[in-house]
C-alpha cells in the first residue's frame, strides 16, 4: 500500500506514520487469521496477501529518507516482512539477508555514518550499527528483534562464527570465555516491547527462544556424531527442556534415546523412545533407533517388530503440517546425514535391513518374504536405484539378489532360488568373461585371464547349492566347477572407493576371495564324497585347506576323508593339530564376510567340531585291523 507524502520532507507527517503502522498492524492480524484458518486454500491465499502487503507498505518506506522517528516502524516491518516469507519459504534465501542489510544502513543513514563500511560485510554492519551511542531507546526492540533474525539466517547456514560475534556485541561482552554459543543465548536479554509498539509476527524474545533450542539441539547432535557423549547429553537435555514443538521434540527424544544407548544406559534410552512413540502419528526414527537397542539387549522379537513398525511407517504418506506464520525451530535445523539418529533411509534399506536381520536370526520363511517384497520394489521401477545402507555399509544390487537366493535356499525353495540366480545373472550377462584364452594387454604388454565381479562367481555357488538341495549332484558339481573355474581368474583388489563402489565394480578383499574358493571347494567335495568318489573329494578338501588355511571347516571335512579312505598316518597327524588348535586362544575375526557368504559357509561346517574330534581320538585307541 503506497501513500504520497512531501519528498522534501526529512520527516514524515504524523498521519502518514499512524497510517503506516495502522497498515502494518493490520497485515500482521490478517497473517494471524490465515494461520488459524481451517481452509488450506484461504490460508495459503491469505499469508500471500499479507505477504504482498508487507512488501508494497516496505517499499513505501524505503522510498522516503531514513528518519529516527520512523526507523522502529521501519525495522518492524523488515522483520514481519522477513519472517513471512522464510516461513512460506520454508527456509531463508539471499533476498532475506538483503532485507536485513537494508534495514541496517537505514540506521546507519540516521547518523550520518554509512560509508566505506558496507564493503565490509553484515558483520562489520552490524558491529557500525550496535555500537552507535545515539541510538534512541525506542529503536533497540525493533534492532534487537531484526538481530534475531539475523542470528537464525547465520544458525541455519552454519556461520557460527559470525553468529557468536554478534551475540558477544549484544550482550556487550568480547572475552574468551563468552564464546559458548548457548550461554551467549542465555545471556541475551532482548529488550522488552512497549504496549504501544508496532505489531510484530513473532516477537525478539520467542525468537530467542526458537535460536536457543535449534542451537542446543544442533550442538547435541553434533557432538553425538563426533562421540562426546556427555556433552551431547547435556545439550540434548538443554534442547528437550527449550520451545520444542513437538515433531522436533520427537526427534530429540530420539537423539537422547541414541545417547543413553551408546553410553550403556538401554533403559533409560527406552524411556525417551516409547515418549517420541506416543502420539498419533508414528515416526521413523525413533523406530529404527528402538531396532538398534533391541539388538544391543539381544531381543530380537522386538528388534524385527520396530523394523516391520518402521516399514509400514514409511509406507504411509505423510499428512501435510499446517504452517505456522513464525521462524520455527525445523527450519533452522540440518537435514540428517546418514550418520546421523535421525536419518532412517529409504523404504528399501529399510526393507534390506528386515529381510538380512530376519536370515542372520534364523528366520529364513520371514527373510524370503522380505527379501521378496525388496526386490519387486526395487525392480518395478519405485525406486530407480537401490542405494545400500550407510551404517554400517550396506550391499550393492548384485548382493540383494544373493541373499535372497541364499534365504530361498535355506527355506528348503531351491528352484525359487535358481530363478533368482538366474535374472541376476541375465540382468550382468555383459559381465561375464566372453573369451576363454588369455588375452593380451596392449599397455602393460603382459597376458591376463577375463575377470568379473566376485558375485558372478557367488551365483554359480548358491545354484550349486540349490541343486544339491534338489538332489541333482551331478549339476551341483557342474555349477561349483564352474564358479571355481571363475574364481581361480580373479584377483582381489584394494578397497579405496568405499563398499558400495566396490562391490557394483566386483572388487573383492583377499580374505572375502580366499573364503568364495573355499567354500566352492568344500562344497564340491562333499558332493564327490557323498557319490562315493572319495578320492576326488579328498583332492577339493587338500586345496581347501591350501588355498585358505584359516578355515577349520575344511580341515574337519579332510579328516573324515582321510578315515574313510583308511589313511591313518595322514588323518592321526590332522587330528593332533587340530586338537592343539583347540586348545589355543581363538582370535576375534577383525573382518566380515557378505552376508550370503555367510548363509553359505553354514551349510557346509561340520555339525560338532568337538564330538568329531573325540570320536576320532577313540577310534585311534582300537587296534588296526591287520
Amino acid at each position: 500500500m503506497s501513500h504520497q507524502i512531501p519528498l522534501s520532507s526529512s520527516v514524515p507527517q504524523v498521519n502518514c506514520l499512524d497510517l503506516w503502522r495502522a497498515e502494518n498492524d493490520r497485515l500482521v492480524r490478517q497473517a494471524k487469521v490465515a494461520q488459524d484458518s481451517d481452509l488450506s486454500l484461504r490460508r495459503q491465499q491469505l499469508a500471500q496477501d499479507s505477504l504482498e502487503g508487507f512488501r508494497g507498505l516496505l517499499h513505501s518506506l524505503l522510498g522516503l529518507p531514513a528518519a529516527v522517528l520512523v526507523l522502529p516502524l521501519e525495522l518492524t516491518v523488515i522483520c514481519n516482512f522477513t519472517t513471512l516469507r522464510v516461513s512460506l519459504a520454508q527456509g531463508f534465501t539471499e533476498d532475506q539477508a538483503q532485507d536485513i542489510q537494508h534495514g541496517l544502513e537505514r540506521v546507519l543513514e540516521t547518523q550520518k555514518q554509512l560509508g566505506p563500511r558496507l564493503e565490509g560485510g553484515l558483520m562489520e554492519l552490524w558491529n557500525s550499527v550496535l555500537h552507535v551511542s545515539s541510538l534512541p531507546p525506542e529503536l533497540l526492540p525493533a534492532l534487537h528483534h531484526l538481530a534475531g533474525l539475523q542470528a537464525a539466517l547465520w544458525l541455519s547456514t552454519d556461520r557460527l562464527g559470525d553468529l557468536t560475534l554478534l551475540l558477544q556485541t549484544l550482550n556487550g561482552s568480547q572475552s574468551e570465555a563468552s564464546g559458548d554459543l548457548l550461554l551467549l543465548l542465555k545471556t541475551w536479554n532482548p529488550p522488552a516491547k512497549a504496549s504501544d509498539d508496532p505489531l510484530t509476527l513473532q516477537d525478539a524474545q520467542r525468537l530467542r527462544d526458537v535460536l536457543l533450542t535449534a542451537s542446543a539441539f544442533r550442538q547435541g547432535l553434533q557432538e553425538l556424531t563426533t562421540g562426546s557423549l556427555p556433552r551431547a547429553l547435556s545439550s540434548l537435555y538443554e534442547a528437550a527442556s527449550g520451545l520444542c514443538p513437538r515433531p522436533v521434540l520427537v526427534q530429540v527424544y530420539t537423539a537422547l534415546g541414541t545417547c543413553l544407548r551408546k553410553m550403556g544406559s538401554p533403559q533409560r534410552a527406552l524411556l525417551y523412545l516409547v515418549a517420541a512413540l506416543k502420539g498419533e502419528s508414528i515416526c521413523g526414527p525413533p523406530l529404527l533407533e528402538a531396532s538398534r537397542l533391541y539388538r544391543q539387549l539381544g531381543n530380537t522379537a522386538a528388534e524385527l517388530e520396530s523394523l516391520e513398525l518402521l516399514v509400514e511407517a514409511l509406507n504411509v504418506i505423510p499428512s501435510s503440517e499446517v504452517p505456522h506464520f513464525l521462524i520455527e525451530v525445523e527450519l533452522l535445523l540440518p537435514r540428517p546425514d546418514p550418520a546421523s539418529p535421525l536419518h532412517c533411509g529409504t523404504l528399501s534399506q529399510v526393507k534390506y535391513l528386515l529381510a538380512s536381520r530376519c536370515l542372520q536370526m534364523g528366520r529364513a520363511e520371514d527373510a524370503v518374504e522380505h527379501y521378496l517384497d525388496l526386490l519387486a520394489l526395487l525392480l518395478d521401477g519405485s525406486e530407480p536405484k537401490f542405494s545400500p545402507p550407510t551404517c554400517p555399509p550396506g550391499p550393492c544390487m548384485p548382493e540383494v539378489f544373493l541373499e535372497a537366493a541364499a534365504a530361498l535356499i535355506q527355506a528348503g525353495r531351491a528352484q525359487d532360488a535358481l530363478t533368482v540366480c538366474e535374472e541376476l545373472l541375465s540382468r550382468t550377462s555383459s559381465l561375464l568373461p566372453k573369451m576363454p584364452q588369455p588375452w593380451k594387454d596392449a599397455r602393460k604388454g603382459t597376458k591376463e585371464s577375463p575377470q568379473c565381479p566376485s558375485w558372478v562367481s557367488a551365483t554359480y555357488l548358491l545354484q550349486g547349492q540349490a541343486w544339491v538341495q534338489l538332489g541333482d549332484q551331478k549339476q551341483a558339481i557342474s555349477e561349483f566347477s564352474r564358479c571355481l573355474e571363475l574364481l581361480f581368474r580373479a584377483t582381489p583388489k584394494d578397497k579405496e572407493q568405499g563398499p558400495a563402489s566396490n562391490c557394483e565394480q566386483g572388487y573383492t578383499s583377499d580374505v572375502e576371495l580366499q573364503q568364495l574358493r573355499a567354500a566352492a571347494l568344500i562344497s564340491r567335495g562333499l558332493e564327490w564324497g557323498a557319490s562315493g568318489q572319495d578320492t576326488k573329494a579328498l583332492q577339493d578338501f587338500l586345496l581347501s585347506v591350501q588355498v585358505y588355511p584359516g578355515n577349520g571347516d575344511a580341515s574337519f571335512h579332510l579328516l573324515q576323508t582321510l578315515k574313510r579312505l583308511d589313511r591313518r598316518d595322514e588323518a592321526t597327524a590332522l587330528w593332533q593339530r587340530l586338537e592343539a588348535q583347540t586348545k589355543l586362544p581363538q582370535e576375534n575375526a577383525t573382518w566380515s564376510l557378505p552376508l550370503y557368504l555367510e548363509t553359505c559357509l553354514s551349510w557346509i561346517r561340520p555339525p560338532d567340531r568337538e564330538a568329531l574330534l573325540e570320536e576320532f581320538g577313540t577310534s585311534l585307541q582300537e587296534p588296526c585291523d591287520l
